[in-house]
């Protein structure tokens, strides 16, 4: 393609709103642009990068043995109520009505749509296993989108789903889309990490891992081994504690001979900083005691002053399908007190005790009283330890609960979920088979979805520099760029339309920036646009010779015309 017939609004300076550089980087580029919020357009260079990582994920699939389809993008309603997902979604669910008053969503994910798909077609165990996968736009009502691509309102998305008779069956099928998606995310040049997660809106009955993106914006925190191969997202990650239930019981009884609680004022001190700040005391020494409706009910949750709530992990131990902090009437309901003087002696509400509190010989608390605190309480004697739980994130410096070893916490995107479902789905939208022995039984289910989209906002995070985009060959819009440095140059324009045309001929995808600009202009321009080869056409073109630069790195060469294009092409055929 010739530049001066191409759409490519490189931008010198980004929107003000643009916060990260990948979003930044992509709107300079001429990449995407903003419709609304959450809402992108992408242009042809940006296009293009999409369709080469929808290729590598159809090639992969296609490799697992999975069969693409297309399904509506609008769902009747009806079906996200069969499933109980209607309410459970919440208002990140797009919802409309048709003019006859019929409800229907604006599809984020397609359960419910594949399950009532194989709840017609599929009978009989021959049938299966099956999978199936769609590359489609999704639609999520973000509260608040944000980073350009990394958390948008509508995406594309790559979701598949496995059917299967058994859970060996389902193992056989989820490890071999795990195979897949690590294939997938090594040739599109990230450096990843999978882990273990939290199945979240999507649930499920087995295990499930997240495909993350090593990236300081990511919004995903992750506590990985620093020796072994343990990784898990911090809403599902453990750790190796020297709290043992056994001997709870002993360490109570000795507690019993230590004195007993006191009043301590503390006149406006609601934090853990604060009351650091003013008793003098480590953040370990106080537990938090947090008060939380858990579908609705109080609870009261205490975790160490210097560890935070895993809501996550709270939500999965009590079962809940809510858990939110309450608000300070109902606090004051609950304690007598204002926010920020909970504590756990005297309450009534049910005590959800972390694991880590009840190794606390003593502890300060707050004392159900504005304007003071407890000092010397004892867990176990002065309130029960009937609940005791792992409620809190993993901190650094954690052992890693497999070898022992201490954990780092680091960040990610993202751009991959695996789950197995089992049959969350299937029975409750009535999908089943018969069996070898005409038994019906419900179909067993996996659902696998990579963000094509995000990929593209993951890539340039990881591969950039100042100047702009360092695409991965896999996924650059082009090949190679030819620069020529004067248009009105009928040397270098001459040779340059050589160069262009032997490529093209060789099927390489070639950008040929023919327009009339100055040298400084072309060269920001390649640069934010970042294809990997650039070949600048200057003043050597009369001995036929150009400069090969390749964006990756910042010293160019001189080569004759013909090595360059050997060069290419051996690259191309890689």
């Amino acid at each position: 393609m010739k530049q001066s017939r191409m759409l490519i609004p490189t931008l010198r300076e980004a929107p003000a709103d643009a916060e990260t550089q990948s979003h930044r980087l992509l709107l300079r580029g001429g990449y995407i642009r903003q419709l609304a919020s959450g809402v992108y357009t992408y242009l042809p260079l940006g296009l293009r990068v999409l369709q080469k990582a929808a290729a590598i994920v159809r090639e992969e699939m296609n490799l697992a043995n999975a069969q693409e389809l297309l399904m509506p993008a609008m769902q009747p309603a009806e079906l996200w109520r069969q499933s109980g997902r209607y309410d459970v979604y919440g208002p990140e669910l797009v919802r409309l009505e048709d003019r006859h008053g019929r409800e229907f969503a604006l599809g984020p994910t397609h359960e419910e749509v594949i399950t009532s798909l194989m709840k017609d077609e599929i009978s009989s165990y021959r049938q299966l296993p099956l999978t199936l996968y769609q590359i489609q736009t999704k639609f999520r009502d973000e509260r608040r989108p944000r980073f350009g691509l990394l958390r948008g309102r509508e995406f594309l998305m790559k979701d598949a789903y496995s059917f299967d008779t058994d859970w060996n069956g389902l193992d056989s099928s989820y490890w071999s889309m795990h195979a897949a998606y690590t294939r997938i995310f090594t040739r599109f040049g990230l450096d990843f990490r999978s882990v273990q997660a939290d199945a979240g809106a999507i649930g499920g009955e087995g295990e499930t891992h997240e495909f993350m993106a090593l990236a300081e914006v990511g919004e995903d925190t992750i506590a990985v081994c620093t020796v072994g191969d343990y990784a898990a997202n911090l809403e599902k990650a453990e750790y190796k504690t020297s709290f043992q239930p056994e001997h709870l019981g002993t360490s109570i009884s000795s507690r019993t001979n230590l004195p007993a609680p006191h009043l301590l004022s503390t006149p406006g001190i609601h934090s853990i900083e604060e009351l650091v700040t003013f008793t003098g005391q480590e953040a370990s020494n106080f537990i938090k005691t947090l008060i939380y409706l858990c579908d609705g009910n109080p609870a009261a949750v205490l975790v160490r002053g210097d560890h935070e709530v895993n809501e996550i992990k709270l939500k999965n131990h009590i079962g809940a399908e809510s858990v939110l902090l309450a608000d300070a009437a109902t606090v004051l309901q609950v304690t007598g007190a204002e926010v920020g003087f909970a504590g756990p002696v005297g309450l009534s509400i049910p005590l959800l005790v972390d694991q880590e509190v009840c190794m606390m010989e003593t502890a300060i608390t707050g004392a159900n009283q504005s304007d003071y605190h407890l000092s010397g309480v004892r867990p176990g004697v002065d309130f029960a330890l009937d609940n005791v739980l792992d409620l809190r994130n993993v901190t650094l410096g954690d052992l890693c609960p497999h070898c022992g070893s201490e954990m780092n916490l680091v960040r990610g995107i993202e751009v991959g979920h695996v789950f197995k479902l089992g049959t969350k789905y299937s029975e409750a939208l009535g999908a089943v088979y018969s069996d070898n022995s005409g038994q019906v039984q419900s179909l067993i289910m996996g659902c696998y979805g990579i963000g094509v989209s995000r990929v593209l906002s993951a890539v340039a995070e990881q591969h950039h520099d100042q100047n702009g985009i360092l695409w991965p060959a896999s996924l650059a819009p082009y090949q190679v760029h030819i620069v020529p440095l004067s248009a009105k140059d009928e040397v270098q324009s001459s040779l340059a339309d050589e160069l262009y045309e032997k490529l093209t001929n060789l099927g390489i995808e070639v950008l040929l920036d023919d327009r009339d600009e100055r040298p400084g202009v072309k060269f920001k321009d390649s640069d934010l646009i970042g294809i990997p080869v650039r070949i600048v056409i200057g003043k050597l073109a009369k001995d036929r010779r150009v400069e090969w630069k390749e964006r990756s790195k910042a010293e160019a060469e001189v080569l004759d015309f013909e090595a360059a294009l050997a060069r290419i092409t051996e690259q191309a055929l890689k």
